[in-house]
């Protein structure tokens, strides 16, 4: 059996947590799993290692969320490389997009504007080349199923991934083969969104490529955690100090501003202290979480009838922040971002309150290596400031993990309820990886060897190969599916809870083969409109046959040949120019009226429709034979010939002579019969009767294979004899009763055999 090979390589992610990206090709088709940049490097040492890949040759991008790290080398790739496949996100994760990225490249000019060393590799695109990009984005929701029409037959939906809000999975298929894409996905529901879903209605997809960010972790209750975010926080402004959190603009941001201002709502001793949302996109991220508030929870889905969660009573939005007028003599909680501190109001305000002790930082969220956010984690005694200067770090640093993804457990049962053949993890630093893979690898060593998937943990630019027998199979669907119960028939239910008949191997199923890019499907006729793209025709044909007979004459030969002929005739045009014979327009049907001829209607013309089909061509092509025999055959002449105009015409005439005398063509299928059995028997004598026929049949007993062994059936000069009688009912050549009689049977029998293949051999054609 032939194979086919899957990649995957990935080109960003791959044991390191940042610059998410994964080229994958199977059967001819190339696809992009996410496009980001590394948080911890600059301009162009931040993008993936886009030149293990061919932009011209990859179909499709897809992107699972709307983070930095899976998504802000978008438009570098699509504006300033070759790429001319299609883009898919969802509709919150494109409208986000626009807002981050705008916002990434003001923070790139304002970073590299303070250190007056701007070099054209560090600014990665412009805002031109931003909104080109964005207007090439296609939109897919949650279930949707796009289909490509590519060789490979590729397609794929998304799934919600729980992680921000539009955050999603994708399911794809193609080749028959399937993956799923996890990205970053979160399997506890929060203040606002919902959990990642589990794919329904699939099998177990081939191929798994899942996050690994937590590696082997377990996080606290969601309780634990928020008691000691909002403790934390408490403890450091009621000491006096201020509390910087960064934070992205979007995704966590929002989580965390309900969960404080639900805190300082219940807490009217701290609701005097300010807590600032230091955010350029404030205003416009609120609007985005109104618009979509529908694909959150229930929780935010109720409120919002009531008014809008997201307009806090205790937190200001700061559109713009000036650092050094900023007022901070007292106490208060900032939000700013970006959420790793490698620049922007968040750096500043870091740079500006490391020194105090009173003061604090609280990271709520994943901290990627080679990032400031990341090393004041390990409570270094110095830092160094945007401005390059070393200064001390006294303020307190504390970690609070609200990062919505997966931990160790949470991934294990994912894992385990998807039950794919193969894993590859990715998005996890190299250590946190490796026990989960170990982790994983004993978990499955309780399966028999020939069950466990295979696991990979592949670095950035190593390709991983998974090799698959190519398989053929086809989807029974419809009414083929659904084949009624029988009374000794094992039953199961349907989706409509009728209880139809469960298959067993070796059912016979008849139906249309229908294969397209690479997927097959058996449906009955009348289905094939509702499963496939294709629609139930016909093709008509329609033949002019020169003739020039009578159509009396075009009878004899149909019947001759065919049985079964309807006939419809329109004496309409019988007063018509054209109309010669008297009998106006005669149609004749066959094969279920499949078949027509029709004549009388144009002179000199017989028409022969019929629809096309292995059964109705065949009949169409004896008719149009048939109708051309019918003018150039002797019987055809004798028929429709007419004698000349003299008095012997007169005469014939008077005497009351016939054209065709039906008694004389009884006669001559009873001579027909009589010849058939002389050729058979030799010895025949016959006699006529009106419309009957007498034949006497005499053998010798010595050439009879032992026929003659009863001697009670001897006559004297040792002769077999056997009298067959045929009689035509009223005249009626095609009805005839047949009568043998002889003393031996073996000879009664042979006789009423032959006369039977001369009866069957002379009659019309019957058609089904």
């Amino acid at each position: 059996m032939s194979e086919d090979i899957m990649t995957m390589t990935p080109l960003g992610s791959g044991q390191e947590v940042g610059r998410s990206c994964h080229l994958l090709t199977f059967r001819g088709t190339t696809l992009l799993l996410d496009c980001g940049i590394h948080p911890g490097y600059d301009g162009m040492a931040g993008l993936p290692f886009f030149d293990r890949v061919d932009p011209e040759q990859v179909d499709v991008l897809l992107i699972t969320h709307f983070h930095l790290d899976h998504a802000a080398s978008l438009p570098y790739f699509t504006e300033r490389t070759g790429f001319k496949g299609r883009i898919f996100m969802t509709h919150p994760t494109k409208a986000v997009i626009r807002l981050l990225l705008g916002d990434y490249i003001r923070l790139t000019q304002m970073r590299k504007g303070a250190s007056g060393d701007v070099s054209p590799d560090d600014v990665l695109y412009t805002e031109a080349e931003l909104q080109s990009c964005v207007d090439k984005i296609e939109l897919i929701d949650y279930h949707q199923t796009i289909d490509i029409n590519l060789p490979s037959g590729l397609k794929f939906h998304a799934l919600n991934a729980g992680h921000v809000l539009g955050a999603a999975m994708f399911f794809i298929e193609m080749g028959g083969r399937s993956v799923l894409y996890t990205g970053d996905y979160s399997m506890e529901e929060d203040r606002h969104l919902m959990a990642a879903e589990l794919p329904k209605y699939h099998a177990s997809p081939d191929v798994l490529i899942v996050e690994a960010t937590y590696g082997v972790q377990v996080h606290a209750s969601r309780a634990e955690r928020e008691a000691r975010f909002t403790g934390t926080i408490e403890r450091i402004v009621t000491g006096g100090g201020r509390c910087l959190i960064p934070v992205f603009a979007l995704g966590r941001a929002q989580e965390l501003l309900l969960i404080l201002d639900e805190y300082w709502q219940e807490h009217p001793h701290l609701q005097s202290i300010p807590i600032y949302y230091a955010s350029k996109m404030a205003s416009r991220a609120l609007r985005v979480y109104q618009t979509y508030s529908n694909m959150m929870n229930a929780r935010i889905r109720s409120q919002m009838d009531l008014g809008n969660p997201f307009s806090f009573t205790h937190i200001r939005n700061l559109k713009s922040i000036d650092v050094n007028n900023f007022d901070d003599r007292g106490p208060s909680v900032v939000f700013a971002s970006p959420g790793m501190l490698q620049s922007g109001v968040s750096r500043q305000l870091f740079d500006r309150w490391a020194t105090d002790p009173k003061n604090g930082v609280l990271i709520a969220g994943y901290a990627v290596e080679h990032t400031l956010a990341k090393e004041i984690m390990s409570q270094p005694k110095e830092v160094v400031t945007m401005e390059g200067r070393r200064q001390p770090l006294n303020a307190l640093v504390d970690y609070v993990s609200f990062s919505a993804h997966v931990d160790f457990v949470q991934n294990r049962d994912f894992i385990t309820s998807v039950n794919p053949r193969n894993i590859i993890l990715v998005h996890g630093a190299k250590e946190e990886m490796g026990r989960l893979k170990g982790a994983l690898m004993m978990n499955y060593n309780k399966l028999p060897e020939n069950k466990r998937p295979t696991i990979a943990m592949p670095p950035n630019e190593v390709e991983v190969k998974l090799i698959f027998t190519r398989r053929r199979s086809a989807k029974v669907m419809g009414k083929l599916a659904e084949a009624p119960a029988e009374d000794n028939d094992d039953t199961i239910a349907n989706q409509n809870n009728n209880k139809i008949a469960e298959p067993r191997e070796g059912d016979a199923v008849r139906g249309i083969l229908v294969t397209q890019q690479n997927s097959s499907k058996v449906v009955a006729p009348e289905d094939l409109s509702t499963y496939t793209p294709l629609r139930v025709g016909s093709v008509s044909s329609r033949l002019h046959v020169p003739f020039v007979g009578k159509i009396e004459t075009l009878r004899m030969f149909l019947n001759e040949m065919f049985r079964g002929i309807d006939e419809l005739q329109d004496a309409s045009m019988d007063d018509g120019e054209d109309d010669v014979e008297g009998e106006g327009v005669v149609t004749f049907s066959m094969h279920g009226g499949q078949v027509k001829v029709t004549a009388g209607q144009t002179k000199g013309v017989a028409t022969v429709e019929w629809d096309c089909s292995s059964v109705g061509d065949v009949i169409a092509d004896s008719v149009v034979a048939l109708i051309m025999h019918a003018q150039s055959s002797a019987a055809s002449i004798r028929l429709t010939g007419r004698p000349c105009a003299h008095r012997r015409k007169k005469q014939r005439e008077e005497e009351g002579g016939e054209e065709m005398d039906p008694e004389k063509t009884t006669e001559e299928h009873l001579r027909a019969l009589h010849q058939a059995l002389k050729d058979q028997f030799l010895c025949v004598e016959a006699t006529y009767e009106a419309h009957k026929g007498t034949f006497e049949v005499k053998i010798d007993a010595a050439f009879n294979d032992g026929i003659g062994d009863d001697k009670d059936g001897e006559e004297d000069d040792g002769a077999l004899v056997c009298v067959a009688t045929v009689e035509f009912e009223d005249g009626l050549e095609s009805t005839a009763k047949i009568t043998v009689e002889s003393e031996d049977e073996k000879l009664a029998s042979n006789v009423r055999a032959c006369l039977q293949n001369v009866a069957a051999a002379s009659a019309p054609i019957a058609i089904d």
